[in-house]
């Protein structure tokens, strides 16, 4: 039905091109770089009647490789070969009919080559936040002329804030006196979706409807360029979250289907333009597991990818090797352009696994050294550690560096709420997660984390100081690569259970306005105070200490309610003591002979103090310790 739906659209479109004249109102991407490992290059162009043009080109060493004609007269994909081009501009000639019409199209110099780009890795710390709730810069950006209808209201934790990237490069001394070393925003680019009737709008990103552009709300290319740029001479890198599974509804791709195929499961928005789910709407089950199943039934596997997230994100195609390669080139460009350090792609398992795949082999074999995350949310060891780079659990490899530890989240956040004893309950749940990390084929490359933007915060609605430092001292010192989430080192709180802008509250201080000003020693509380500076004295020890990030890790299982952990390299040792009762425990020493020897005293990194280590350790109630000797 669809198909034929696109064939009345494809003749009708070339009646109305016969009685207008074509034109071109975009090429994706706007330029490109002279000097990548591939040599091809898609360009896809769109605008009336451009799908019936030849296209030339007389610019030294390129040629045209291939011309794709879509069902779609608005669309035509163009496919360089760019194997002898030095930088420079060249001249695209379309012609239709009698009419030529020329394009000019830039190829860059490359500022470094494709080795030089060095990722994340796990000797960073990742701070995670989001540009609408941090902090706003500027004000003149606050309402865009020309966008889809909404409005910022702070009071509503479903509209927009009005934070952008000018209020976050304000803050980059910050970051530093924290201690962290790279920044992931959650996804920067163009949300041109209004907001809606129930009170909810896009202001997290995660709807993209310009692949190429920076939602104008949060600032320019040219800004997001600066900004990192700044982060880059602070010391920190920047990662870039992307979203390949979906688009936002609002995206021209919508209103003019490319192709039939362009989508997954698109027949229901036939004769549908406002998007009313019926019938023929596929859902997505939310359910992951039948992608890994070895006997999963093929409508599981199908309402997993092909089933959209929200109606308001259409399902992109990704076994369409046009949808895909425009994706590549994508994150290409703002490697090039931007000079982000690493990539999060967002819901990546829902996503045609063998197309992820090309995607990620295609990086690798641009940028060896470059990094990325994949949000992969299930929490067992077993089904995140398949999805890993050369992982012997799946015959498919994924050529993904990093996956998400959703099993490290899950096990915490039970334990917090319990007494460990002999068995199974409070960190004897830690342990038995990270027992399984022989399944993985590089430990250091799992990133772990204690809350994000999709959890409720670690501090639910309390402010337990004493569970949050024994959290962050295993995140930051176990075999992972950890994340934190903004404001957690100032104690903000909330839970989901209304709405999830409720754990995506502004930070205080990063609004005009604001009475609380948290970014500094004197505008926060003392308990503010207190938390960050413990985050801190931590986060900037862990910068210079190699037995955490290239260590061999040792951990005992739970006794008498203490869990231990240990980090060796060359001759330092570091143990993560925690007491995981509510009442005063003993860490028997004796018990741990193997990795204290002959030392006797150890400095606690949390406090500066020493502790005698030759004798057994009286703890507190929930005391957490990191002792290095």
């Amino acid at each position: 039905m669809i198909k034929r739906f696109f064939l009345l659209c494809v003749t009708a479109g070339f009646m109305t091109m016969m009685n207008a004249a074509p034109k071109i109102d975009r090429i994706e991407p706007a330029n490109w770089f002279a000097g990548m490992k591939n040599a091809s290059l898609q360009l896809m162009v769109y605008g009336q009647g451009i799908g019936a043009a030849e296209v030339t080109t007389d610019y030294p060493g390129v040629a045209v490789d291939s011309i794709v004609r879509l069902e779609s007269p608005n669309y035509l994909l163009v496919y360089l070969n760019l194997s002898g081009a030095q930088p420079g501009t060249m001249q695209l000639k379309f012609g239709v009919g009698r009419k030529t019409l020329k394009k000019a199209f830039e190829l860059k110099a490359r500022e470094m080559a494709g080795e030089a780009h060095r990722g994340f890795t796990n000797a960073d710390v990742l701070y995670m936040l989001m540009p609408d709730r941090f902090a706003s810069g500027r004000a003149d950006n606050d309402q865009i002329k020309g966008m889809a209808a909404y409005k910022n209201d702070r009071t509503q934790p479903s509209l927009r804030h009005g934070g952008d990237l000018e209020g976050i490069r304000q803050h980059l001394d910050y970051f530093n006196e924290l201690g962290v070393t790279a920044l992931w925003f959650t996804p920067v680019l163009e949300n041109n979706s209004p907001d809606n009737s129930h009170g909810f709008s896009t202001y997290h990103g995660y709807a993209t409807t310009d692949y190429y552009k920076v939602d104008p709300r949060f600032g320019t290319n040219d800004e997001y360029r600066r900004l990192v740029d700044e982060a880059h001479q602070h010391g920190l890198k920047v990662v870039m979250d992307m979203i390949f599974n979906h688009c936002g509804f609002d995206h021209p791709w919508v209103k003019d289907m490319p192709s039939a195929d362009w989508f997954n499961a698109p027949e229901w928005l036939k004769d549908n333009p406002e998007g009313k789910t019926n019938a023929q709407y596929l859902q997505t089950s939310y359910k992951l597991t039948p992608v890994m199943d070895p006997y999963a039934s093929e409508i599981d596997k199908r309402e997993t990818v092909e089933g959209w997230f929200v109606p308001t994100m259409p399902d992109l195609n990704q076994r369409n090797p046009h949808v895909i390669r425009y994706l590549i080139q994508n994150s290409i460009w703002w490697i090039e352009t931007v000079g982000i350090d690493g990539i999060r792609m967002d819901t990546y398992p829902y996503a045609d696994a063998d197309a992820m795949a090309l995607w990620m082999k295609t990086l690798d074999s641009e940028y060896p050294n470059f990094n990325t995350v994949g949000e992969t949310w299930v929490t067992e060891p077993a089904y995140t550690a398949a999805w890993q780079k050369d992982s012997k659990l799946s015959a498919r490899n994924s050529y993904l560096k990093t996956v998400m530890d959703f099993s490290f989240f899950d096990k915490l956040s039970q334990a917090k709420n319990e007494e460990t004893d002999g068995w199974w309950n409070g960190y004897n749940r830690i342990y038995n997660s990270l027992v399984y990390d022989y399944l993985y084929a590089n430990p250091s490359n799992v990133m772990a984390f204690i809350e994000n933007h999709d959890t409720d915060r670690f501090l639910g609605n309390g402010r337990d100081s004493l569970a949050l430092k024994q959290a962050l001292a295993l995140l930051l010192t176990i075999n992972r690569t950890p994340q934190l989430y903004y404001g957690t080192e100032i104690l903000m709180n909330g839970t989901k259970e209304v709405t999830d802008g409720n754990v995506r509250k502004d930070f205080p201080g990063g609004f005009p306005g604001d009475e609380h000003n948290a970014f500094t020693a004197e505008g926060r509380t003392k308990a503010e105070n207190a938390m960050f500076s413990w985050c801190s004295r931590v986060l900037h020890w862990r910068q210079h200490c190699k037995a955490v990030t290239e260590g061999r890790q040792v951990q005992f299982t739970p006794w008498k309610g203490v869990y231990v952990i240990a980090r060796q390299h060359e001759g330092t040792t570091v143990l993560t003591v925690l007491n995981g009762t509510s009442k005063p425990a003993v860490m028997e020493v004796a018990r741990f002979a193997e990795v204290i020897g002959g030392h006797t005293v150890a400095k606690d990194i949390t406090n500066g103090r020493n502790v005698r280590i030759d004798k057994d350790v009286n703890l507190r109630p929930r005391q957490t310790m990191i002792l290095e000797f």
